[in-house]
């Protein structure tokens, strides 16, 4: 049986230009503050140096970044939580509040999506993805050694 890797390609690059709609829908919350504080909601507070290295980003991206969430007022700087003397990124209360509509509304399109999808073939997909994103982050790290 042939391997179908271009058709994945595809597949994902059509995905990907999908998502980036999705978070682009006229609130204000575009892609890269979306990833910067869903994964700060996951993890808890973060310095620029963990969320560079946790988005494998040069630091003055990462700086640029958070300079454009801060100055919306949807990040803010707060003393590390741990008692480091590095700053770490939390969300502000708005953060949070526009943070959670725009998830809300993203896992709301998805659910009628996937509407007609048997809940095992979900729960498939969900797995996959899972295993593709790893198989990412693996394929990543052996690129940095």
């Amino acid at each position: 049986m042939e391997r179908r890797i271009a058709d994945i390609e595809y597949e994902q690059m059509l995905l990907s230009r999908y998502t980036i709609a999705q978070h682009r829908n006229g609130d204000g919350l575009d892609r890269s503050v979306y990833l910067l504080m869903s994964r700060i909601d996951g993890q808890g507070p973060m310095s620029i140096g963990e969320l560079s290295e946790a988005f494998r980003l040069d630091v003055s991206t990462v700086q640029r970044q958070t300079t454009v969430a801060v100055r919306e007022g949807l990040l803010e700087r707060i003393l590390d939580p741990a008692g480091s003397v590095a700053r770490k990124f939390s969300l502000t209360s708005t953060g949070d509040t526009l943070f959670r509509e725009v998830r809300d509304h993203s896992v709301s399109a998805l659910d009628r999506i996937l509407a007609d999808w048997p809940d095992a073939d979900v729960d498939k997909f969900a797995e996959l993805m899972h295993k593709f994103n790893v198989s990412i982050e693996e394929y990543r790290d052996s690129k940095d050694t």
